[in-house]
């Protein structure tokens, strides 16, 4: 096998593998940084003049929502007031692949992948046709 071969097989395995752990940890973390920004949307609702004034349910549903939320986000990274292993793992899995992917590939590579892996993310959402 040639040189570039092994390295065009590496590039997709280390893709491949910040990919999935990325995810990994991103599920767990956007339940803290979605939080924060619901929370100032939900105090934007509430400071807000509305025509019609029977929108407390909403509002009350929205804010259950998100303390569901914070709750899950709770439950999947802490574990009697300290970082569940799992989570610890996850975040230094990810931090390894990092430092493999620059040993492996240079430093620009993982500007690259991470660059790639933003923009499938924001891809999928502009593509999701859930509601």
């Amino acid at each position: 096998m040639e040189k570039q071969d092994t390295k065009n097989l590496k590039k997709r395995y280390l893709i491949w593998f910040y990919k999935t752990t990325k995810e990994a940890f991103d599920r767990i973390e956007r339940k803290f940084t979605q939080s924060e920004v619901d929370r100032f949307i939900l105090k934007e609702l509430e400071n807000a003049s509305f025509d019609n004034k029977n929108i407390d349910k909403y509002i009350q549903e929205f804010e259950d929502y998100i303390e569901n939320k914070e709750k899950d986000g709770v439950s999947l990274k802490y574990e009697k007031g300290k970082l569940k292993p799992e989570y610890s793992f996850l975040e230094e899995k990810l931090k390894a692949i990092e430092k493999a992917i620059v040993k492996e590939l240079g430093e620009s590579a993982l500007k690259e992948i991470k660059s790639l892996y933003e923009r499938e993310m924001t891809e999928r959402i502009l593509r999701s046709t859930e509601h």
